[in-house]
């Protein structure tokens, strides 16, 4: 008979090959393995600390991990999938080098309460990754921001053009939104942040061990109190891949308007050429294929977190093989966030905004709202300014023009309230710096803003 697995005691066949290969997890969870030694080093100390095992025997097993962990680091170590996992293959390879001591560090543990600390150490590590480089590409935000505060541009709801905005005020909108899936990560980390280890398979552990001790060690700062939940909970899990899901979001709307402000129809944006692609066929392409995929693997991600809220939602308590697939969709979508991030600051600190084509877009009928405005000023009730207004709009439209063509003389047609003030009005600059309010796209209030977020995250 084949030679006998780790837990094998009670079985009197050996393992199907098919068995092996369809449940092994090794050749993706060994991600984990870095992150399971470290849990496996604080619970060696931790059992002979204790008096569990004896201390030599602890010292032993911290040193033959010790040099397990450099064999992975310069890839040397080898993966055996009849080994299942990742934690198998190091505690088979660890008893392989130090002799039959190295089956003591199982004292106490459970490959349940095992995998899921490793998990969290591993997820803590990426989420703190992720808020750094979500930091950056604030950064990244902020300097465009000042490079063309002084430029306007159209904003446009339903695709169609609005009112005139400050550049500056268009970047810091995607600033302020990254800010908040900062603060949904750094509010993940909290539910992250808990050690399960020390609950056993599903009812906790009848060896004087130390929790305590062990949370110190591997810098947990909270206990997990009840160890069905530590072994069978995969929600601090969903929640980062739900708030990957909106960070992804978020950039996606990002990537669209780059890819509908680099086009020619367009031609607000330059995009930077060691950042975008050519065709196979057509010499004149330069295609923003970065800013395209990345709005693809958005619904990637998306599929991640309908993939683990799937697996958890019929699940009885408490821990079932089910959660070995909770992994991949993890291990994926921290990848593609991080690559996704990366991406996005690339492309802002390169891009470059055509002030010729942003200024001649910002002007004509994106400037009817303060035409408005000034008539409420002079007393009219905004709807029947409004109408007025509408009225002027068409009346130039059906003339194929501008509304910075219009005269004096023609506005006093439509309203004798019209007077000659109303025609600096008829400026993209003027009309952007009258949106006074707090927020709004006024240049004093843009400069504020930029203020705001060099003192935070010069703090970052």
């Amino acid at each position: 008979m084949a030679e006998k697995k780790l837990w094998g005691g009670r079985f009197s066949e050996s393992t199907d090959a098919f068995v092996e290969e369809f449940t092994e997890s090794v050749s993706f969870d060994k991600e984990l393995a870095l992150y399971d030694i470290k849990g496996s080093i604080a619970h060696a100390k931790m059992l002979g600390r204790q008096g569990i095992i004896p201390k030599q025997d602890a010292e032993k097993i911290v040193e033959g991990l010790t040099q397990i962990e450099k064999e992975i680091k310069e890839n040397k170590f080898t993966w055996k999938k009849e080994l299942e996992d990742v934690h198998m293959n190091i505690e088979k390879a660890l008893i392989e080098k130090i002799g039959d001591v190295g089956g003591k560090l199982h004292t106490g543990r459970s490959r349940n309460d095992q995998v899921v600390t490793a998990f969290r150490l591993y997820l803590k590590q990426q989420v703190s990754d992720i808020i750094n480089l979500l930091t950056e590409l604030q950064k990244a935000l902020l300097e465009k921001a000042q490079q063309y505060v002084d430029i306007v541009m159209p904003a446009y709801t339903h695709l169609q053009r609005a009112q005139p905005i400050r550049v500056a005020h268009y970047f810091l909108a995607y600033l302020e939104m990254f800010q908040r899936d900062k603060e949904r990560f750094e509010d993940n980390l909290k539910r992250i942040d808990m050690l399960p280890l020390g609950s056993g398979a599903v009812a906790g552990v009848d060896f004087p061990i130390d929790r305590e001790f062990v949370a110190k060690e591997l810098g947990f700062s909270q206990i997990m109190r009840n160890s069905i939940d530590a072994t069978s909970s995969r929600d601090f899990a969903i929640e980062f891949l739900s708030n990957a899901s909106i960070c992804m979001a978020n950039m996606s709307r990002f990537c669209e308007d780059m890819i509908i402000y680099s086009s020619s129809e367009f031609s607000f944006v330059e995009l930077p050429d060691k950042l975008t692609t050519g065709s196979s066929i057509m010499p004149q392409k330069k295609n923003p294929d970065v800013l395209e995929l990345i709005r693809g693997k958005t619904g990637r991600v998306y599929g991640n977190l309908v993939a683990l809220l799937t697996i958890v939602k019929g699940l009885p308590l408490a821990y079932n093989r089910d959660l070995q697939e909770d992994k991949e969709p993890v291990f994926d979508t921290v990848k593609t966030l991080k690559g996704s991030i990366i991406g996005i600051t690339k492309i802002v600190e390169g891009l470059k905004i055509n002030k010729e084509k942003v200024e001649s877009a910002a002007g004509g009928f994106a400037l009817a709202t303060d035409l408005a405005n000034y008539l409420v000023e002079k007393g009219i009730p905004f709807r029947q300014a409004h109408h007025i207004v509408g009225s002027i709009v068409a009346y130039l439209v059906n003339q194929g023009r501008d509304l910075e063509s219009i005269t004096l003389q023609e506005l006093k047609n439509f309203s004798s309230c019209f007077e000659e003030d109303v025609l600096n009005l008829l400026s993209p600059y003027t009309v952007a710096d009258r949106r006074k309010s707090f927020g709004g796209t006024a240049k004093e209030q843009v400069l504020n803003q930029i203020e705001f977020w060099k003192s935070r995250l010069t703090e970052s």
